[in-house]
């Protein structure tokens, strides 16, 4: 065998083994996140007829609002649940959705008192969901806040021009190719990003404004400047109100609604699935598209999230 036959034979052995190490990895990350034997609390916990507060959790980059909207609107149809808590334990996400979730949110607790629990972070489009509960709870050193919006584009104009390759666009709209990677951003461009960005952070100030006006102490937009607290000093700020971990807070607004009984444990509400092999490789596509939008650094959308 010629010594190139055996260079490609040897590239084609790595290549097929990374490829088995990455369908490997994606079937792991689906197994963990959707095979957990937490999943099937929710029935046992209804089956004791002791549990009334259900908990909906929210977990890392929020990229869609589909999943806690279908949790929310199945604790919402559970006679048996007497209050929610949302469990946030995110650095923010994508404005649309988390916008959705907050209005369904403020919805909901016209009819079941909805109060919220903060885990390690709750910030950005994290703290925007909480923001719309009726009560917060947080630990004290819980990354809490950053209000505020980010968008980020990268110029690899001279990077291009190092490597001698020269993008093309075509396109039908003056402003369509804003913040494409092969030219800088034009003053004008720039003015019209600035000035929608503005916008989204000001949507933001008012929806935390809208529920918590009388909480925050001070001037909202001091605080709102995209900075980061621990719980403890959020709460100083009026963004939180009490300090507690998931357990305290299910005491207090146990106590606090006059719910029967004492209280011992909640209804941790998930999803159902039907575990077939269309459903498997469809949930492995979903995780492994999550997955790599979680680590792209690159956001050519407006985000609600912590940096």
């Amino acid at each position: 065998m010629s010594q190139d036959n055996r260079s490609r034979s040897v590239i084609g052995i790595f290549f097929i083994i990374f490829l088995l190490f990455f369908i490997f990895l994606v079937f792991s990350i689906f197994m963990m996140k959707n095979l957990k034997i937490g999943d099937v609390a929710f029935d046992s916990d209804r089956s004791h007829g002791k549990a009334s507060i259900a908990v909906i959790e929210v977990k890392g980059v929020i990229m869609e609002s589909k999943k806690t909207l279908e949790l929310l609107h199945k604790a919402e149809r559970d006679e048996s649940v007497e209050a929610i808590i949302m469990r946030v334990d995110s650095p923010g996400g994508a404005v649309g959705p988390t916008q959705e979730i907050y209005e369904e949110i403020l919805r909901i607790d016209q009819k079941i008192p909805v109060y919220a629990s903060f885990a390690s972070i709750a910030a950005s489009g994290g703290y925007y969901i909480g923001a719309a509960c009726r009560k917060i709870f947080t630990n004290p050193g819980t990354l809490t806040g950053s209000i505020g919006v980010i968008m980020q584009f990268m110029d690899m104009s001279k990077l291009y021009k190092w490597a001698m390759v020269n993008p093309e666009t075509i396109k039908a709209g003056k402003y369509k190719d804003i913040g494409a990677p092969d030219r800088p951003m034009t003053a004008e461009e720039r003015r019209l990003m600035d000035d929608m960005i503005s916008v989204v952070h000001r949507q933001f100030i008012n929806d935390i404004s809208l529920t918590r006006k009388d909480k925050i102490v001070g001037d909202i937009l001091e605080h709102a400047q995209g900075q980061i607290f621990s719980g403890e000093d959020a709460l100083k700020r009026g963004l939180v109100d009490e300090i507690g971990g998931l357990y305290s807070a299910g005491r207090k607004i146990h106590e606090e609604l006059g719910l029967e009984g004492e209280f011992e444990d909640f209804i941790f509400v998930k999803g159902k699935k039907k575990f077939n092999v269309r459903t498997l490789f469809e949930d492995m596509e979903e995780e492994a598209r999550s997955f790599f939008t979680e680590l792209a650094t690159n956001k050519i959308v407006p985000m609600f999230i912590y940096q």
